[in-house]
Order: C-alpha cells, then sequence, then structure tokens
C-alpha cells in the first residue's frame, strides 16, 4: 500500500516488476494497466499493474490488411456496443483515426468502468456491467480522457499512455472489475453506405477488484509500448 499525494517513483513506461517476462522472451507489442486509487483527501491509497492482454475481434478487424477484402470478397465485421454487427468496405475505406467528419466522425470517446466480468475478453463487445456516469448510488463521474501528446522513447522502446480519472461522489464505496476502451468509429459498408457508433476495442478483467471509496477517486492508465 502506498500513502501519500504522488508516487516519486511512479513512471508510466515502468512494467509490473511481479509479471516481468523472460530475458530471452520480450514481445514486440506490450500493453499495461496502472490503477491509481485516491482518498478523499487526495492521498494514494493503492498502485494496481497488470499486464493487458485483450484487444478485441473489433480491434483485429481493423487492423487487418487492406488486401483482405479482395482476397476473400468479406469485408470484416465490426460490432457497436448496441449488438448490431457491420460488414465494412476496408480496401477502399479502411477506418481512419482521428476523423473529424461532421456526418461520420471516428474518435475516441475514452475509457469506461465497470463491476462485471467476461471469460470471452476477445470477443467482448461492451462492458459486462457498466458503471454509470454519475454522482447516483454505486456511480462514478468520468473525467476527460486523456492521450500522451507524442510517444516517449526510452532506450530501445517507445511508449504511449492513454488515462482517465474517475471521481466518487455516489455516497459509497464503488467497486471496478472490468475496464475498456470504447472508439467511435465510422464503417463504410460493403452495402455502399456508411455509418457510426460506439465501439469497444480493448477490455480487461482487473485481476483484483478495485474499490473507491466516497469521495475518493481512481486514475487508469493504459500503457502501450513498442520495441524494435
Amino acid at each position: 500500500m502506498m500513502v501519500g499525494k504522488t508516487v516519486d517513483d511512479m513512471h508510466m513506461g515502468m512494467l509490473p516488476e511481479d509479471v516481468y517476462p523472460s530475458d530471452k522472451d520480450q514481445p514486440t507489442f506490450k500493453a499495461y494497466l496502472t490503477v491509481v486509487v485516491r482518498d478523499a483527501s487526495g492521498n494514494i491509497v493503492k498502485v494496481h499493474k497488470q499486464w493487458s492482454h485483450s484487444p478485441t475481434a473489433n480491434f483485429m478487424s481493423v487492423m487487418l490488411p487492406r488486401n483482405y477484402y479482395a482476397n476473400t470478397g468479406q469485408g470484416p465485421p465490426i460490432t457497436f456496443t448496441n449488438g448490431s454487427t457491420y460488414n465494412y468496405q476496408q480496401n477502399t475505406y479502411p477506418v481512419y483515426y482521428p476523423n473529424s467528419n461532421d456526418n461520420c466522425p471516428t474518435y475516441l470517446i475514452g475509457i469506461q468502468v465497470g463491476s462485471g466480468s467476461q471469460t470471452n475478453q476477445y470477443g467482448a463487445t461492451n462492458l459486462a456491467s457498466p458503471i454509470a456516469n454519475g454522482s447516483g448510488t454505486g456511480q462514478l463521474i468520468y473525467g476527460q480522457v486523456s492521450v500522451s501528446s507524442s510517444p516517449t522513447v526510452s532506450g530501445d522502446s517507445a511508449y504511449f499512455y492513454i488515462s482517465q480519472t474517475f471521481n466518487n461522489s455516489s455516497g459509497g464505496t464503488v467497486t471496478i472489475t472490468e475496464v475498456g476502451i470504447f472508439v467511435n468509429m465510422c464503417l463504410y459498408l460493403t452495402s455502399g453506405s456508411n455509418t457510426s457508433g460506439t465501439v469497444l476495442v480493448w477490455y480487461d478483467v482487473l485481476s483484483s477488484a478495485i474499490s473507491v471509496s466516497n469521495g475518493g477517486s481512481v486514475t487508469i492508465y493504459y500503457t502501450f509500448t513498442v520495441n524494435p
């Protein structure tokens, strides 16, 4: 447990000490979660770190090469959080990010938290039990999402992070067990039309539940690191 207003030796590019891979088995791409919990006085009461292993099927569909459609004759499927699934025409109109088109934009919505869990994290299309944005019972006030302005280079690695703070004014303790990253995504469909909606692109069940006391807050960092 850590108590204090700052963690002087905390570095967002640092891997969780208890989950280092073998020295001879360093993955090219790594992602992990850092969760910082503060009490009502702003003191840090807990820092939780874990590997993040769960890009969703939606994320992998977006990452498919542009010749996938030409070779298969099928548009990759994307499922919105409302359950609607669309096949998009990624060979001619891939998903552009960011896309500020007024009629069909693509942008980062932010991190969302929940109180449920799912065993098939890859296939998740929404949180199992989302925690609503607000000050009512069981709710958290969602702050503005923040993204590194540019990647940070450290030795042979480069990393960036997405972070967001959630404040608890619910009157009681709120427990977080799942976390996801959501994007509003514009899709140009194989039917010739376009549509946009909310898409879960990254999902994790926490290895241990995080409790946020009334008046406290929690800041979640997703850190993505690339090695040559």
